[in-house]
This record gives structure tokens, sequence and C-alpha cells, in this order.
């Protein structure tokens, strides 16, 4: 009878443990990292012909690198240093920040897009990940 009871407290330990795991509350759903953490940044006002600088600072929290294409996109066309797009390697404690310089005559939307490629030769020793699910970033800015 005594071995019984000791049964049936096991399984109320066991059912308690399953349940806290169910609810989150271990320590090992807190510990998620952001993929791509995006900066962009435009002016807020401009005039017509006047030369617009974009930045964008990107950075990531994985701890393994990753090969990333930047560029912009709008929705009415720029030339010149505008359609530039930017390879690099992006690691844990190196962030990367990326610069454009254009003009433009009216309101445009414009989007700051990160693509996590597989390209070989950028990041050392090709040691670099590619991410199962997503592998585009953007942010949308309004250029008055």
């Amino acid at each position: 009878m005594f071995s019984l009871q000791l049964l049936l407290r096991a399984s109320h330990a066991a059912l308690l443990l399953v349940l806290c795991l169910q609810l989150g509350i271990n320590k090992a759903q807190e510990d998620t990292r952001q993929l791509i953490k995006m900066d962009f940044q435009l002016p807020r006002t401009t005039t017509a012909n006047e030369e617009v600088s974009a930045t964008l600072r990107v950075e990531t929290e994985l701890r393994e690198c990753m090969v990333i294409k930047t560029y912009l996109l709008s929705s009415s066309p720029v030339d010149g240093p505008f359609n530039y797009k930017y390879t690099a390697c992006l690691c844990e404690d190196f962030p990367r920040t990326f610069f454009w310089d254009f003009q433009v005559n009216s309101t445009v939307r414009i989007a700051a897009v990160v693509d996590i490629i597989r390209e070989f030769n950028i990041c050392p020793n090709d040691m670099a990940v590619i991410p199962i699910k997503a592998n585009r970033f953007s942010l949308l800015r309004l250029l008055p």
C-alpha cells in the first residue's frame, strides 16, 4: 500500500512538471534571439532636387554570422546611387551601417530591404548560416 502512495505522489509531480512546461514557465523559452534588427533613417522633410541621405543600420542577436544583401526600393523610379546593392557579412558583435545619397523630385515611399543569402567568400571561413523560415526583412518609410 505504501508503494502505491509513492507512485501516486510521483505522478502528481510529473503532471505539475508537464503543466509548467506547457505554460512556458521554464527559462529555455525566454532565450529568443532576434534574427535581424533594422534602423532605417530618412530626413523628415525635403525640397525638390535636394540631395537626400538614407542610413540603414543592421544587426543580429544570433551567435552565427550570415551573408546579407541590402538595397532600397521605391514607389517611383530613382536613379543613381539609390540603386546600389551592398553585400556584407553580419555578425553579432559587428553591426553594419549602409548609406545612400540620392535626389528625388516628389513624394516617394522607400523600403529598405535586407535579404539573407547564400554566397561564398563574404564571411570568414564561409561559416555563414541561412535561416529556415525568414530570409527577407524590410522597413517602409515615406519621404515627403
